[in-house]
């Protein structure tokens, strides 16, 4: 019986490993004739659910993911390429990792290239199409696709087509390569065909559940904020009182308090339904919000306006007219009128609601929760700000232990004012960080939070007095702590500018690579200091690493120690994920540093290797002609897994210490996995 369990185990695990083996795209080709010799032909690559492949077009020639490319043989007397290989589909997303806009396609990508044939004889046209593919938490460097354009449709397609690229890569002939289109002009996030994708809709995850509570969570605190300002908090007890006394009983007051509260929640609410319109028209049009550079520095520009409304230069109010019309309406009563006196609330209210609520906007549709996420987000404020007129409602006796009106809401007022100005900044780093312009780069964005929060500090303080502040005002002990828990986090701040990574606020500032001196202020790289082992260089964090496997191996046997194979890629999000935030970390990089030898082998490498070292591969019959390709096949053939990023930890004659792993950004439990196998 116990052998049979392990039989039954092993099998299980093997049929687990093998259906790792991903292959998420299925390429398909079309020709159209032109007419006079001339023929279009259509590429069209399928791609599964959440895969994107990337343009011919990159932004950045050093980072980002690898550009598709579309390589033509034989085309010498027998045809020539007609412009650019236009492409259908393609839209720009932007990347954190890269700090920039990542040109990409989803569900489908369609490529047409316009020919001229010379040779009126030719029936086929040889092509080959090379490409990464990735999702959320993988990248897969593809083999390179053969692609066979039939000029005539009885065409005999025989083995002469591999042994016609494999003559080009023996004789080191380049093939004629697509030219890129000018995708110059493309919006982002915008696909420049929608009609040549079929989108999708698949409902919310359990990820997207979780991201709708922190924006409900986060807008409720900011409902509860919008109360505690000068002009929301004296209408409490006029509000309640009016309820309580007006009703003919104490339940209907009651009934009508709760009524009103729930009418605030319901008016912000309805405030959310046009850009469900919006939605219906594009899909993408909340990416849209949060990646286009202008729109960004619109909400840059109406941050900083309300900002300086909450430090008192002037107020944001509705018109009068418009307030006095609608409290006329509230005089109705029943039903009718408890919705208008809420609306009149609303109103009234706006010159010290409006800018929360503008934070409440610009933060929601600069992510990609979509409509959805805006109406839960205007609930969630909705609830924070009407919830305590009901409950004062129902317990009138609880508004004995308010505290009354006084200079504190100006004080908070104020406050709110601070964090408006400094959210206003990561709305600029935005738009920068799309442009590449180089504006506000990582050290001058945390040199203005440093300054923002600093005369906050002082403010706070009672050191710094603005127009609407009661000059004889004492400092609350609440106020005091605030001021210290502010200067403390200025003081947090300040050794970013040296290159701290300063987690606690990670995502706001620029990523690490945006910045004018990556290493930090006098930072120099030390590989001058270390004496590397021949064939090793200093990776991230000055880690010893090796870029070849035989080479990795024969030094850990030297010095015995284990070896972590990284199988990883230059355009690999979650690579560079796992090397910036899990390598990084105290527990982990002392093991990486002292206690392994690291091999990183970069799956989409494009170097050739020498022609003697060519091979056809045992697991795929594809010829394996680059680096990358030998170590994706070796990936692939030992562990039966082409996704990156994978770890396996290998003694000196490449045995598995450990079960390898996949993107694991949990640092406890990397680390665990990395001590499992020293155990070992």
């Amino acid at each position: 019986m116990r052998k049979l369990l392990i039989a039954f185990t092993i099998l299980f695990a093997g049929i687990t490993i093998q259906a790792q083996v991903f292959d998420p795209t299925s390429w398909e080709t079309a020709v159209q004739d032109l007419g006079d010799d001339q023929y279009e032909l259509v590429t069209t690559a399928i791609l599964e659910p959440g895969w994107h492949i990337y343009s011919q077009v990159a932004i950045d020639a050093e980072i980002g993911p690898t550009p598709t490319q579309l390589r033509f043989y034989e085309s010498d007397g027998n045809f020539q390429l007609l412009g650019s290989n236009e492409e259908i589909g393609t839209y720009a997303e932007y990347t954190e990792v890269w700090g920039a806009d990542v040109l990409q396609f989803k569900n489908q990508a369609v490529f047409k290239q316009k020919i001229k044939v010379q040779n009126r004889d030719l029936s086929y046209i040889i092509a080959e199409a090379v490409f990464m593919v990735c999702d959320d938490e993988r990248c897969i460097q593809g083999t390179p696709e053969v692609l066979i354009y039939k000029l005539n449709p009885d065409a005999v397609i025989g083995d002469e087509v591999t042994t016609i690229i494999d003559t080009y890569y023996e004789n080191d002939q380049e093939p004629l390569t697509a030219t890129a289109p000018d995708l110059s002009n493309l919006s982002s996030s915008t696909p420049t065909s929608n009609k040549s994708i079929d989108v999708e809709t698949t409902g919310f995850t359990e990820e997207d559940s979780n991201d709708l509570s922190t924006i409900f969570i986060l807008c409720l605190l900011a409902g509860f904020s919008a109360l505690l300002t000068p002009c929301v908090y004296p209408m409490i007890p006029m509000t309640v009182s009016f309820f309580t006394k007006q009703s003919e009983n104490k339940t209907k007051g009651k009934f009508q308090g709760l009524l009103y509260g729930f009418f605030i929640l319901l008016i912000y609410v309805l405030c959310s339904l046009p850009f469900h319109l919006f939605q219906s028209v594009s899909p993408d049009i909340f990416n849209e919000f949060s990646t286009n550079p202008y729109l960004n520095i619109f909400f840059f520009v109406i941050f900083v306006v309300f900002a300086i409304s909450f430090f008192g230069a002037f107020e944001i109010t509705m018109p009068n007219s418009l307030i006095n019309k609608v409290d006329k309406a509230s005089t109705v009563g029943g039903v009718v009128g408890v919705f208008f006196m809420a609306l009149t609330l609303v109103l009234v209210s706006f010159s010290c609601t409006g800018p929360v609520i503008g934070g409440v906007l610009g933060s929601v549709l600069s992510s990609d929760g979509g409509a959805t996420a805006l109406s839960v987000g205007l609930a969630g404020f909705g609830f924070g700000l009407g919830i305590p007129f009901a409950l004062f409602a129902i317990f009138p006796s609880w508004m004995n232990n308010l505290p009354k009106s006084g200079g504190w809401l100006n004080t908070v007022k104020v406050f709110l004012g601070f964090l408006e100005l400094a959210f206003a900044f990561k709305f600029l780093s935005n738009a920068d960080l799309v442009w590449q312009a180089g504006w506000i780069q990582r050290e001058l964005f945390i040199a203005i939070w440093i300054a923002i929060f600093g005369a906050m500090t002082i403010y706070l303080f009672g050191k710094l007095r603005l127009p609407h502040d009661d000059k004889d005002q004492s400092i609350s002990v609440g106020r005091l702590l605030l001021a210290i828990l502010t200067f403390c986090f200025t003081l947090y701040l300040i050794p970013g500018l040296w290159g701290a990574p300063l987690k606690l606020i990670s995502g706001f500032p620029p990523p690490m690579t945006y910045s004018e001196s990556p290493n930090g202020f006098a930072g120099t790289a030390s590989a001058d200091t270390i004496d590397l082992p021949e064939g090793a260089h200093l990776a991230v964090h000055d880690i010893v690493a090796f870029d070849n496997y035989e080479a990795g191996l024969e030094y850990a046997q030297e010095v015995g120690k284990p070896a972590l194979i990284d199988f990883t890629g230059w355009a690999c999000v979650n690579c560079r994920k796992m090397e910036e935030r899990v390598w990084g970390e105290p527990e982990v990089l002392d093991l990486l540093k002292n206690e392994i030898v690291l091999i990183s082998l970069y799956v989409d490498e494009r170097e050739d290797l020498p022609t003697g070292e060519q091979y056809i591969s045992n697991v795929t019959g594809k010829k394996i002609r680059t680096i990358g390709n030998k170590w994706s096949d070796l990936q692939i053939e030992k562990y039966q897994v082409n996704a990156q990023p994978f770890y396996a930890l290998v003694d000196a004659d490449g045995n598995d210490l450990v079960a390898p792993i996949g993107y694991t950004p949990d640092v406890s439990e990397y680390a665990n996995w990395l001590k499992s196998a020293l155990n070992n």
